[in-house]
């Protein structure tokens, strides 16, 4: 997932930091590079903290990916803080550079993983990639013993990321919803 950040901030940087008059030439790339650890570290720390709707809702095309959105925003306010902070842009210039890119790079990411040609980029392979490919605790118990419980959302056979995403998302009650069959309420 990592490489294809990488791609995404490369391919859509050209307007927002390449041809930006307030990024110096000599620090586009390392704009680029800092922007596209700064977009990875925010998805990381939104899993870390639980902030799993609102990524399943940007992940599955739910809700808009512009600055309303609270993860393109989140992420906006890290990018830019850090360009400011590293690379002594103005707070506007490091502002553009975050509002010009994190959207595009985003619905970049999302077109891809919903793209049925793009078979090793799916919404699992980006859960896993933010979360350090960590199932632990819960998700793990949900895949061993979902299926008993209804809690296979698309019909698979199989009790996995893409339901719990599915459940979060509210295509079947929530979190709350899953959790509810799961523990027989």
């Amino acid at each position: 997932m990592f490489e294809q950040l990488t791609e995404l901030v490369k391919q859509y940087g050209g307007d927002a930091i390449v041809n930006n008059p307030a990024v110096p030439n000599e620090q586009n790339e390392a704009v680029m590079e800092e922007a596209n650890g700064s977009i990875l570290s925010g998805l990381k720390d939104m899993a870390a903290s639980g902030n799993i709707g609102d990524l399943a809702g940007m992940l599955t095309g739910k809700t808009p990916i512009d600055m309303n959105n609270p993860v393109v925003a989140e992420l906006a306010g890290k990018v830019t803080g850090n360009l400011g902070e590293k690379f002594g842009l103005s707070s506007e210039a490091a502002a553009s550079v975050a509002g010009g890119l994190i959207p595009q790079v985003l619905g970049g990411l999302v077109n891809k993983a919903q793209d049925p040609n793009q078979p090793g980029f799916n919404i699992q392979d980006i859960i896993a990639g933010i979360s350090g490919g960590q199932g632990g605790g819960l998700m793990d118990m949900v895949q061993k013993y979902g299926g008993q419980f209804g809690l296979d959302q698309d019909g698979d056979g199989q009790v996995g990321i893409s339901d719990a995403v599915a459940a979060v998302s509210g295509k079947s009650g929530g979190l709350g919803g899953l959790l509810g069959k799961l523990f027989g309420k």
